[in-house]
């Protein structure tokens, strides 16, 4: 199969994961077959490394088609309805800036998030200021998430960013 078939093929089979198609075809034909195939952006060869990771971002930024109204991520629920985070059997108290951030976190699990999309998507910053404000929550939100004992879900990747992981133990 070409690589449009394979979108197509996916989106027959309802996968929703974010497609990209990077193509050496850059014709307004092909860049229209690519999108209506099921790519969700498509980049012409030769492209900038930095145009590719921004539109990557892009795509990741996306909320899921899903609307579930209970996040969960290993033993970590999130009900966006009553506005409560649970551990286990344990509950979570959050403030609302926390709970923007972990229901942000728990859309995209084991997915790296870089601090400037956190500032961007969750503060709404559209520039991207000199802060430890990320930092900053993120500490607050793992004291809360992470009792002693407990594998920490909410992981740094150094130089990137953050990642929210299932953890090594099962849900309660």
């Amino acid at each position: 199969l070409d690589g449009l078939r394979v979108i197509e093929s996916l989106r027959h089979d309802k996968v929703r994961t974010p497609v990209l198609v990077l193509s050496a075809l850059g014709a307004v034909d092909d860049r229209i077959l690519g999108l209506k195939a099921g790519g969700d952006d498509y980049l012409t060869k030769p492209f900038a490394l930095g145009e590719l990771a921004a539109r990557i971002e892009a795509l990741l930024r996306r909320p899921n088609e899903t609307r579930a109204t209970v996040l969960r991520v290993g033993p970590l629920s999130l009900d966006l309805i009553d506005r409560k985070a649970k551990r286990g059997g344990r509950d979570i108290e959050l403030l609302p800036r926390e709970f923007k951030l972990l229901e942000y976190l728990m859309r995209r699990p084991d997915q790296v998030v870089t601090r400037d999309m956190l500032l961007e998507d969750v503060w709404n910053y559209r520039f991207l200021p000199q802060t430890n404000l990320v930092d900053v929550h993120i500490g607050k939100l793992r004291r809360k998430i992470d009792q002693q004992g407990e594998p920490p879900l909410i992981r740094g990747v150094r130089g990137v960013g953050f990642m929210l992981t299932a953890g090594d133990e099962k849900p309660k």
